[in-house]
């Protein structure tokens, strides 16, 4: 892409092998950023919906909110068209070795997913086991599946391994979940 200046931007991926694991969003962020510089997909995190109730303003480059407040729950973290599908996604993180806990996933973000497949959309969930050092994609399908069968206050390992997508981790991209989405086209 050239510049107004002819500089041509170059995509740099911070990630260095020091920095594998890293959190996830961070590694999306990276992997979405590689998609749009290469024309893969247009995806973005969205941003935190939120009230500035106080604001220091000493000048305008040092102007520092002091207090805010968030002004309606946001729905999901990310969202976007890859091959004229619109894809919207939640990503989390757990400690946990045997299970991810349902408490971290909010209703109303299923529902939004759930609206989201409804309308011809395509929704997932990103989880990563952090001590596990495993990253899976879940269908929205999958998920709803999960709680309409089952009476447990988080989804085991076991159903992840068998109905998620694993990510696989690379350089560049990151964490190419795409090459899921692909398989499911």
């Amino acid at each position: 892409m050239q510049y107004p200046n002819g500089i041509k931007k170059e995509f740099v991926n911070t990630n260095s092998h020091s920095n594998r694991g890293m959190n996830l969003e961070a590694d999306l962020n990276d992997t979405n950023e590689y998609y749009r510089y290469n024309d893969i997909a247009i995806i973005y995190k969205k941003p935190t919906p939120i009230t500035i109730n106080k604001v220091d303003y000493k000048s305008r480059q040092d102007a520092i909110i002091k207090e805010a407040h968030f002004k309606i729950p946001s729905t999901t973290d990310y969202n976007g068209v890859y091959k004229g599908k619109y894809i919207d996604f939640e990503a989390k993180e757990t400690k946990s070795l045997t299970s991810f806990p349902l408490s971290n996933i909010h209703k109303h973000q299923i529902c939004h997913l759930k609206n989201i497949y409804k309308h011809g959309g395509m929704g997932f969930i990103i989880v990563r086991f952090t001590k596990l050092n495993k990253t899976y994609l879940l269908f929205i399908e999958d998920l709803l599946s999960f709680l309409n069968n089952e009476k447990r206050v988080s989804i085991p390992i076991s159903y992840f391994e068998k109905k998620a997508y694993i990510i696989k981790e690379g350089i560049r991209p990151r964490l190419d979940y795409l090459k899921i989405i692909d398989t499911r086209s």
